[in-house]
């Protein structure tokens, strides 16, 4: 199975070079109104423009452009050196909601918000 996570996003290009930049990535496809990063062995990462997903989801459904900067989903990334993937986001333009600590549940995490308000964790 292959799972693609996508995320609407208001600036392609800026979240493309973002993602680009804190993922140490070159993404696998970058053409008008899709960019994706292969995350691993059956994940990848998609962004599309919000005016590109409102066209798909039709006049039935609320713009999620009126959704802007309200966390609606979480990246939550199991990576070698968490902090270092953390640095890289909130240098290149992330706020930190929670520095890299301890969970309850076992993991070292790091949370900050992406360019358009996606909740990015980083976990080892």
């Amino acid at each position: 199975m292959m799972v693609n996570f996508i995320l609407y996003v208001s600036d392609q290009a800026a979240s493309a070079r973002f993602y680009a930049a804190v993922l140490a990535l070159p993404p696998t496809l970058d053409v008008p109104g899709m960019t994706e990063f292969r995350l691993g062995e059956g994940a990848t990462l998609g962004l599309m423009p919000v005016s590109g997903i409102r066209r798909l989801l039709g006049p039935s459904l609320p713009d999620p452009g009126l959704a802007a900067g309200v966390p609606r989903a979480e990246l939550y990334l199991t990576v070698p050196d968490p902090a270092a993937y953390h640095q890289r986001a909130l240098e290149h333009g992330a706020k930190e909601l929670s520095p890299l600590e301890p969970r309850d549940w076992g993991d070292l995490a790091a949370y900050s918000l992406d360019l358009d308000g996606h909740v990015l964790a980083f976990a080892c």
